[in-house]
């Protein structure tokens, strides 16, 4: 069987139960349904196309993702992930800015530029202007502020633990991407940097940016250096900055993204955590790693 059906449930709103699992096995003319978690998550080899808008009605509507992947390849050797409601719940810079009395000005320029509306590296610029003369003390508090996504820590553990590279790779900055990546263990971390004086922020952002094509290019970039083609990688993020990188992966998942990257993105995850992403793999819960 060439390809599998990964399904996964929201874990608080429903379950996967064994009537449930045989009712999409059908509508997708499915093999027997392997459990990977009971009740959260179950593969589905596939024995013939299926029908998307069969498995559409079987879902019924319920909080549960649908993930294709080929059978061959799927546990992936690298993964390169966004940060800002990704790897973290927000968006680092939005709360930075309300220190600065500014974050719903900043707050709703981040929403284009995630939305892909307005260029990112001129809205970054834009944004960080606004944060001229703010304490550098604030980039501690906001950080203190800061929430782990449910499954990150597995997420990167897991992957670790079977030899694959990991990266944060971030449009935010990197006093948030060097403390998430240690907090988790990534091995790699790139992302802006925010100028100060010493004492306050200069409104300015240290050039070039990391932006939508960097993120691409550190994809395929890390690749090469691990000695491995693009087809074993695995991408995830939310913003339209992501969207090339997620094109680009072996396995690109658009996470609880904005509509024009869930629309473009070859998977996507609407409604579980990150563990969803090594669902997806193949990897049972009883593998995951939890640091």
């Amino acid at each position: 069987m060439s390809y599998i059906l990964t399904v996964v449930a929201q874990r608080e709103a429903t379950s996967l139960t064994p009537v449930l699992l045989n009712h999409i096995r059908n509508a997708v003319r499915g093999a027997p349904p392997i459990v990977l978690s009971a009740g959260e998550a179950a593969d589905i080899p596939l024995t013939a196309p299926f029908d998307p808008a069969a498995l559409h009605a079987a879902l019924d509507g319920k909080p549960i993702d649908a993930i294709v992947t080929k059978t061959r390849g799927r546990r992936k050797a690298l993964l390169v992930a966004d940060m800002d409601s990704t790897i973290v719940t927000g968006e680092t810079l939005d709360e930075l800015a309300t220190f600065a009395g500014v974050g719903d000005k900043i707050a709703a320029i981040t929403k284009r530029a995630m939305n892909g509306e307005i260029d990112f590296k001129a809205a970054l610029r834009a944004r960080v202007a606004m944060l001229k003369g703010l304490d550098t003390g604030a980039l501690e508090s906001t950080w203190r502020q800061i929430r782990l996504t449910p499954g990150a820590r597995e997420l990167v553990a897991t992957m670790r633990s079977k030899g694959a590279l990991t990266a944060l790779v971030s449009g935010g900055f990197t006093f948030f991407t060097g403390k998430v990546a240690a907090e988790l263990g990534f091995d790699v971390h790139r992302s802006n940097m925010l100028l100060d004086d010493g004492a306050v922020l200069t409104g300015e952002v240290g050039e070039p940016i990391l932006d939508r094509d960097s993120k691409r290019a550190a994809l395929t970039e890390l690749a090469v250096q691990r000695g491995i083609r693009l087809h074993a990688t695995l991408a995830v993020g939310d913003g339209a900055n992501d969207l090339d990188m997620i094109r680009a992966a072996g396995l690109g998942v658009a996470f609880h993204a904005k509509p024009v990257v869930a629309k473009e993105a070859g998977a996507k995850v609407e409604y579980a955590d990150l563990r969803a992403l090594l669902f997806a793999q193949g990897y049972p819960a009883s593998a995951f790693v939890t640091p």
